[in-house]
C-alpha cells in the first residue's frame, strides 16, 4: 500500500485543479487522468499522468500547467512524467466531472464496465440538453478526437458525446 504525505495530498490537490485543456470545464483530477504525486526531496515533485489515449496532444500543456501551478505554490523542481499502464478508461471520469460535462452540453461517455465488473448493455447516448436517448450520429470526431458529434432528434440540437474507452 502506497501513503502518502500531508504534503503530497496538497499538492495532488493543487496539480489535480489544473483545468483539461481541451475540456476546461473538468479538471484533470475529475477527468482521472491525474494518476500520483510524489515528494523526492526538498522542492522536488514528480507529478504522474496517463493520458486519455497514447497520441493525446494534451499531455504537453497538462504537463506544462502542472508544472506551472506547482511553481506558484513553491515547488522548485517539477518533473511530469506519463505512465501508459494500467490504460486510462472513461470510467476513470469522476461523479463530478460527469456532472460537469453534461451541464456543459456534452454527453459524458456511458460507463464501460460497472462497479461489479459487468459490462452495460445501454447503447443509447442521452442528450445532455433535453435528456431525451433518441440520438444520432452526426461525426465520429468533433473538436477533440475524444468525442463524436450527435444531434438528439427530439429537440434537434447538436453536441459532442465524450466517446468511451
Amino acid at each position: 500500500m502506497v501513503t502518502t504525505t500531508p504534503l503530497e495530498e496538497e499538492l495532488r490537490r493543487i496539480a489535480g485543479a489544473v483545468p483539461d485543456p481541451e475540456l476546461p470545464v473538468v479538471t484533470l483530477e475529475e477527468l482521472g487522468v491525474l494518476r500520483g504525486v510524489r515528494v523526492e526531496g526538498p522542492g522536488r515533485v514528480v507529478v504522474t499522468l496517463t493520458p486519455t489515449y497514447t497520441g493525446c496532444p494534451a499531455v504537453e500543456t497538462m504537463a506544462h500547467d502542472i508544472e506551472e501551478a506547482l511553481r506558484d505554490h513553491g515547488t522548485t523542481e517539477v518533473s511530469v512524467v506519463t505512465a501508459l499502464a494500467p490504460p486510462w478508461s472513461t470510467d476513470d471520469i469522476t461523479a463530478e466531472g460527469r456532472r460537469k460535462l453534461a451541464a456543459s452540453g456534452i454527453a459524458p461517455p456511458r460507463p464501460v464496465r460497472a462497479p461489479d465488473g459487468a459490462v452495460p448493455l445501454t447503447l443509447a447516448v442521452r442528450c445532455p440538453h433535453c435528456g431525451s436517448t433518441r440520438t444520432e450520429l452526426l461525426s465520429r470526431f468533433s473538436s477533440t478526437a475524444c468525442k463524436a458529434l450527435r444531434r438528439c432528434a427530439d429537440c434537434r440540437e447538436p453536441f459532442d458525446h465524450f466517446k468511451e474507452l
